[in-house]
């Protein structure tokens, strides 16, 4: 399949967007290092585009005392795929992570 032709204005267009989304998703990471957002609150927001395409391990990577090991250790025990979506959750899955962090 050929890769469709974009405009330059179209290009910028994208780019914008995509600027704009990393800024926010820093953001949130840099909230749940500081302690003012907690997973709940995240998990909460799932059907927003920023949340929502987030993936798991960064999500968990970002939170006080949890860093690429421990991320994975928790996933590993849950059951949740490494490139697993915070939207491609599963009610169990959430549950279980919900309870993990208490």
């Amino acid at each position: 399949m050929a890769v469709p032709k974009i405009s330059a204005e179209d290009r910028a267009k994208a780019l914008e967007k995509a600027q704009k989304v990393r800024k926010e998703r820093a953001a949130m990471r840099q909230d749940m290092k500081t302690g003012k957002l907690t997973i709940k609150d995240v998990i909460a927001k799932k059907e927003n585009d920023i949340v929502g395409g987030m993936r798991v391990k960064y999500v968990l990577e970002s939170m006080p005392g949890i860093g690429k090991v421990r991320a994975k250790e928790i996933m590993d025990q849950i059951g949740i795929d490494e490139n697993r979506k915070v939207k491609g959750l599963g009610s169990r899955q959430t549950e279980a992570l919900l309870e993990r962090l208490k």
